[in-house]
């Protein structure tokens, strides 16, 4: 699991808390996903203007009366599990189909940001930064040690129920070189995050990657009954990982 998102919100904060400068944590978002512009704005007062930068945005966000920024957050919804949102519907459902989004927390009000792949020719490829009026609450996530405990108990009761099953991920071909390579990957999380909360973001990226890359047609040679249950592990996986990378983003004191 990649998340362009992640990586907006884990160098948003190392900015706001002085861990790194604008430029720096914008060059390390870009370097992982390309280029960011802000995408269609929708009618009402929004802070941004449509077109713009990454870095220019967040440079006049900086200079808004009352404050700039204050915190990013991290959100990993699924169907059914609308994990990080706040609301509205509209920015809800995107979202859901991004699978992810950023909640930006201003002085006088919260927006939601959601990326999409921002392709243009046959070589450009950067990130499309949509923004969206988000409601003015905290979202029900979990602490740093609720997720990590959560984590290692569906690890535990993952391979209790899986005894006896073939392997959970029933990797397609070339899977494997894909999970170790993350050994050599930049760090999931941006300078000044607690080695503790680096530590799970990056057990949890790798078993991230085991369940986005686990061949959906897997389970060859198993019974009903063993291919639903490997079906709802990898899923409880997702949710428990989706939860520990969340709460690990949000670890950075600000």
């Amino acid at each position: 699991m990649h998340s362009t998102s992640a990586s907006l919100v884990a160098w948003g904060n190392a900015w706001l808390s002085g861990h790194v400068g604008l430029d720096d944590a914008v060059d390390a978002v870009e370097r992982r996903d390309g280029p960011g512009l802000v995408g269609t704005v929708p009618p009402g007062d929004l802070p941004f203007e449509e077109g713009v930068p990454l870095r220019t945005a967040l440079v006049r966000l900086r200079g808004l009366p009352g404050g700039g920024p204050s915190m990013f957050r991290l959100a990993l919804p699924a169907q059914g599990d609308p994990l990080g949102l706040v609301g509205p519907g509209e920015f809800n459902q995107a979202a859901l189909e991004a699978r992810e989004g950023v909640l930006l927390r201003l002085a006088d009000r919260q927006v939601g940001l959601v990326p999409t792949t921002d392709r243009r020719g046959s070589s450009y490829v950067g990130v499309s930064w949509t923004p969206y009026p988000a409601n003015d609450t905290i979202p029900q996530v979990p602490d740093l040690a609720e997720a990590e405990q959560a984590l290692k108990l569906t690890l535990i009761d993952v391979a209790r129920d899986m005894e006896g099953v073939d392997d959970i991920a029933a990797f397609a071909p070339g899977v494997r070189e894909r999970v170790d390579a993350l050994d050599s990957a930049p760090a999931v999380l941006a300078p000044g995050y607690p080695r503790r909360a680096r530590g799970i973001a990056e057990q949890a990226a790798r078993l991230a990657t085991i369940v986005d890359l686990a061949d959906p047609h897997g389970g060859r040679g198993m019974n009903s009954h063993q291919v639903d249950a490997r079906g709802r592990a990898l899923r409880r996986l997702d949710a428990a990982v989706r939860r520990a990378l969340v709460a690990a983003h949000a670890a950075l004191p600000l």
